[in-house]
């Protein structure tokens, strides 16, 4: 009997050795080529900036490439839940791709962490929505903020200019819902395909509506199309981008071109003229040295601090659902589902987040700043 129970004793020791350094997985989908590749390489740079070890258990982060493209997005979740056993995602990078991912994570019950803006990602909240959250401020608080600043600086008439798919419909969706509150009118829409490589159609039509200013719905490269043909062809209203747009790559391409253009974004953007006081500033520029100090001064982007900040939603996380359950079981991705739904003032390199049942974005407006592009620099703009 003593040997039986010394044995005994052995096995559950090794049990809880076990299960308090299994191993959690990670998987990411992220668009690191095709057209959205400007804000997948520096998401998939910063997932090699993320904890290895969270709450005494080992951090595996499979990443894959997803080109951009909705179709391999999906077949890449599925690879992740079904061949990889993951205990969450992350991404994928845009809209399109988050959106085709929403029912499959949800069916599967793997919580997932977008790094996409469309509030149609977590919102209306449903079965499947229940599993996902994002890092990304919604689309509805960023275009409420660039229309604020329009109407504070005279802009009474809008042309859109945006993306033929889902980030171009849900940005147009937020003018259209949020434009009357400040009195403007949106007075033209066009869209074209992240893939074309000519607008000068598109912009001729904006233009004949004689808007005070145009706001241009797309993300990446692709962004500086239009706004270099409104250029081209003599346009002198106010410029609008979306936060799609804050990257070095689009600064790049755009040039001198891009010169004025206001853009509602994350405060990690312009963290060094935040004020002392701003609760991002000490995250957003800890992300900055990090990043920096491995891939070089300069090259940080907006993109890759929403995959820091899905990291730090899964430093508060796992630590709560792994003294519920064992990693790797239905019932730890349950339990990190509800972690991640319990953040509370979690200082974030784009903000404070306070997720609830209702919202899975968990931002307000401490998670936005308007910036000016002024010599090829992003400066915070001067607000009423």
């Amino acid at each position: 009997m003593r040997n039986f129970i010394k044995v005994g004793a052995v096995c559950a020791g090794l049990f809880m050795s076990t299960a308090l350094y299994a191993q959690v997985k990670i998987g990411l989908t992220l668009s690191t080529t095709g057209p959205a590749a400007s804000l997948g390489i520096p998401e998939q740079n910063t997932a090699a900036l993320l904890p290895k070890e969270i709450g005494g258990q080992k951090v595996q982060y499979i990443i894959l490439n997803d080109a951009s493209d909705t179709s391999v997005a999906v077949k890449n979740t599925h690879k992740l839940i079904s061949e990889d056993n993951v205990d969450a995602i992350i991404g994928s990078t845009i809209t399109t791709n988050s959106l085709a991912m929403v029912n499959i994570v949800g069916q599967a019950g793997t919580p997932m962490i977008s790094v996409a803006a469309s509030k149609h990602i977590v919102s209306p909240m449903d079965a499947n929505r229940h599993w996902v959250y994002k890092t990304v401020q919604n689309d509805s608080l960023l275009t409420s903020t660039a229309l604020k600043h329009m109407a504070d600086n005279g802009v009474k008439t809008v042309g859109y200019i945006g993306f033929a798919d889902g980030y171009g419909d849900s940005w147009l969706e937020e003018l259209n819902k949020n434009a009357p509150t400040y009195g403007i009118k949106i007075v033209a829409n066009e869209r074209y395909g992240r893939n074309d490589s000519s607008v000068t159609g598109n912009v001729l039509k904006a233009m004949t509506a004689k808007p005070d200013a145009i706001f241009i719905g797309a993300s990446g490269t692709p962004a500086a199309l239009p706004q270099k043909t409104l250029i081209e062809r003599g346009y002198k209203g106010k410029i609008y981008q979306t936060q799609g747009a804050a990257n070095q790559d689009f600064l790049r391409v755009c040039g001198k071109d891009c010169e004025g253009t206001f853009i509602a974004v994350g405060p990690v953007l312009v963290a060094s003229q935040l004020p002392d006081t701003h609760p991002a500033k000490k995250v957003a520029l800890d992300y900055i040295k990090h990043y920096e100090d491995k891939y070089g001064k300069g090259s940080v982007s907006p993109f890759g601090a929403h995959v820091w900040d899905a990291g730090r939603l899964l430093e508060r996380a796992i630590p709560i659902a792994v003294k519920k359950a064992k990693p790797g079981t239905k019932e730890f991705r349950a339990a990190l589902r509800d972690a991640l739904e319990s953040t509370k003032d979690l200082d974030v390199a784009n903000g404070v987040m306070n997720m609830t049942p209702e919202d899975h974005a968990g931002f307000d407006a401490r998670a936005v700043a308007m910036i000016r592009i002024e010599n090829g620099k992003w400066i915070l703009a001067a607000t009423k």
